[in-house]
């Protein structure tokens, strides 16, 4: 067998090695699905209301911590690596995965609020449909859960506890309707799913030259708005 086609066969054996499970994204999806026909269904545009009311009815004030508690899931993956409980994958690869969750739900996230223009329960802007934070909140937690499975199910419990935590409180807020929070967990979740699906050939394609990859994950504040950067050299 020549060189050619063993470099021939090589491939297709990487190819087949990319197997998606369709059934782990069912849930995510009807997430989606849920918040798209809420955008004109009558009975889920009232139920949003109705939410909203019973959350804005009880004593009120407004918590702060979902600025920051969407980037716990994702911080904690490091943060673990960092004490010296090893997850699934190294540095490497844990970072691509999550720069690819990450390239993924901010492009779905911004491409939907461009398209629907729904305005928020506060009346601040048309950016209300899907959460944002909340689909951080819950790409982290699916990355956490992912990376930290095998190791103890409860790691990535927790990441869904704090996620599920983030979802409400953009609520208690009023930054959001019950629709924009389910669409936005729905999509962070099936962010990291596709992520990891297509690990291989984004790192086989793109990072392929790149044996070695460090830097940091931290999260920052510019006193106008929370963020997580992420620093790498090669």
């Amino acid at each position: 067998m020549s060189f050619g086609q063993n470099k021939k066969n090589d491939t297709i054996h990487q190819t087949q090695n990319i197997k998606f499970n369709y059934k782990s994204v069912i849930i995510p999806s009807a997430f989606i699905g849920y918040g798209i026909i809420g955008i004109d269904n009558g009975a889920l545009k009232r139920f949003n209301y109705e939410i909203q009311e019973d959350l804005l009815e009880q004593p009120h004030n407004e918590i702060k911590i979902d600025d920051v508690s969407q980037y716990v899931p994702s911080l904690a993956v490091y943060g673990l690596n960092a004490l010296g409980i090893k997850g699934k994958n190294n540095f490497k690869d844990r970072t691509i995965i999550l720069g690819t969750a990450s390239l993924i739900m901010g492009s779905t996230v911004s491409g939907m609020k461009k398209a629907t223009s729904i305005e928020r329960p506060d009346a601040s802007n048309k950016s209300s449909f899907p959460s944002g934070s909340t689909a951080i909140a819950f790409m982290g937690a699916e990355f956490l859960f992912q990376e930290y499975k095998d190791v103890s199910v409860w790691y990535g419990i927790t990441g869904y506890l704090v996620a599920t935590g983030t979802g409400f409180l953009r609520m208690h807020n009023n930054k959001h309707w019950f629709s924009d929070v389910v669409t936005g967990a729905g999509i962070g979740i099936v962010s990291t799913k596709i992520a990891y699906w297509i690990h291989p050939l984004v790192k086989r394609t793109l990072f392929k030259d790149k044996e070695e990859l460090s830097g940091i994950v931290m999260p920052f504040y510019t006193g106008k708005e929370y963020g997580l950067g992420l620093s790498m050299s090669f």
